[in-house]
């Protein structure tokens, strides 16, 4: 009887910060906790790396980069949330050499329009040009999306769960591959795009014409390690609107006058209670300090549970990355196969 091949996913995080916030949670961490325990998929086989290579596409002033800390934080997070490292291959992209030796392959086999019309390159470039005030554009903006679909046909993956905002790169990623193998002969499995379950987005607390950011924080951001005190401050001082009522109003999203139903959003994600039943339940509140002091106390009982995980995690660090590295190990192995016999198709060896 033939054995079914395993369902392969595959996705990484960027350790572009020095901690994550609640949107980071529950619009990342919380659903690949879900897949990884997703019983429903019953053959698979997950792979999730920490992409600290990508992090280094936009250089810093200083001319070092700040990733090792943020690579152990990281990880701690990964295992505060649930991820099992050994039911889930959680590794170091650093640690595997074969991903940017296949990403220079498939840079070569691209085109300049094919990367330049990619619209994170776009989007990101064009900040740096204001910034600078000249064409000073890294080149990695411009190539990083071949390294991303390196990271992902080297394991033959099935699905790539991401976000929306990444999935012109998967697009990419399936191009070059049936590129590929059209002048090479079969060697890429074709990989989809997986949508995960869809979360609502958290916008920041201050300014909720903007989701919630780890790279521009200043005083809207909840993140996974902030102090009770500080939760209080920042849901305390949360922008709302003069009505005193709690009503859900999906068109205020992403404008000035979203701050109540943002707090509504992250009420909902604690609590599981819909925007209707919140409605009727805050319907005689005299003011929206009433409702504030509940949606503190769901984010400080949340909180204080993910950061007691959290603080396990870092007196274990030692224990993860030893765990790591045997994970690493193992994509060593596949990854060096799948780049030699590239290597021989293209005529290097």
């Amino acid at each position: 009887m033939e054995t079914k091949k395993p369902t392969v996913i595959l996705t990484g995080l960027q350790p572009s910060a020095d901690n994550l916030h609640l949107g980071n949670y529950f619009g990342s961490l919380k659903p690949l906790v879900d897949l990884q325990n997703d019983k429903t998929v019953e053959n698979k086989i997950l792979y999730l790396f920490c992409a600290d290579l990508h992090t280094i596409t936009v250089p810093t002033e200083s001319g070092k980069f700040p990733i090792a800390q943020r690579k152990n934080n990281l990880i701690c997070t990964y295992a505060a949330a649930g991820i099992d490292l050994t039911k889930t291959r959680l590794f170091y992209q650093s640690d595997v050499p074969a991903h940017t030796s296949l990403g220079w392959v498939l840079i070569c086999h691209s085109t300049l329009g094919e990367l330049s019309r990619m619209t994170q390159y776009k989007d990101k470039s064009n900040k740096q040009e204001k910034a600078n005030g000249t064409q000073m554009i890294p080149t990695g903006l411009l190539v990083y999306p071949p390294l991303m679909a390196a990271d992902i046909l080297l394991y033959d993956a099935d699905l790539v769960p991401v976000g929306k905002d990444q999935k012109q790169h998967v697009e990419l990623t399936r191009d070059l591959a049936i590129k590929f193998n059209k002048k090479y002969g079969e060697t890429f499995n074709l990989p989809e795009y997986y949508a995960t379950k869809e979360t609502a987005v958290i916008y920041d607390l201050v300014s909720p014409e903007h989701k919630m950011s780890k790279s521009n924080p200043v005083k809207g951001t909840i993140f996974l390690t902030d102090s009770v005190e500080e939760i209080t401050k920042k849901i305390t001082a949360s922008i709302t609107d003069c009505d005193n009522k709690v009503i859900f109003d999906e068109k205020k999203l992403g404008t000035k006058l979203g701050g109540i139903s943002n707090l509504m959003i992250i009420y909902k994600l604690l609590t599981n209670m819909d925007y209707k039943d919140q409605e009727a339940k805050f319907a005689n509140i005299k003011n929206y300090g009433e409702f504030k002091k509940e949606v503190i106390a769901e984010v400080v009982s949340f909180l204080t549970k993910f950061q007691k995980e959290y603080k396990n995690a870092q007196d274990n660090i030692e224990s993860l990355k030893k765990q790591i590295e045997k994970n690493a190990e193992i994509c060593r192995e596949i990854s060096n196969k799948k780049i030699e016999d590239v290597y021989k198709k293209i005529g290097v060896k």
